[in-house]
């Protein structure tokens, strides 16, 4: 049988899992914010969300997903 449930320790769970995504909403408010700012100053936000992706990939998945892409784009004439 499994353990009987804490109620409390449940409960401080809970909230601390609300507490956090309280947090994360606030971030992504921030997030949001800068982007804003990015597109008032004229720089296309499109192209800044593809940098950070690309920016957040080790090197080697980074080449690869270039290369399968130039690839790609060579097989359907666009390159």
């Amino acid at each position: 049988m499994s353990e009987p449930i804490s109620a409390d320790q449940l409960r401080l769970l809970i909230e601390r899992i609300e507490r956090l995504e309280e947090e994360k909403k606030g971030i992504a408010d921030d997030i949001a914010d800068v982007y804003g700012e990015a597109k008032s100053t004229g720089f296309d936000v499109k192209t800044i969300r593809q940098i950070v992706r690309l920016r957040k990939m080790e090197k080697h998945h980074r080449d690869e997903a270039e290369a399968t892409l130039e690839l790609y784009m060579h097989a359907l004439g666009m390159a």
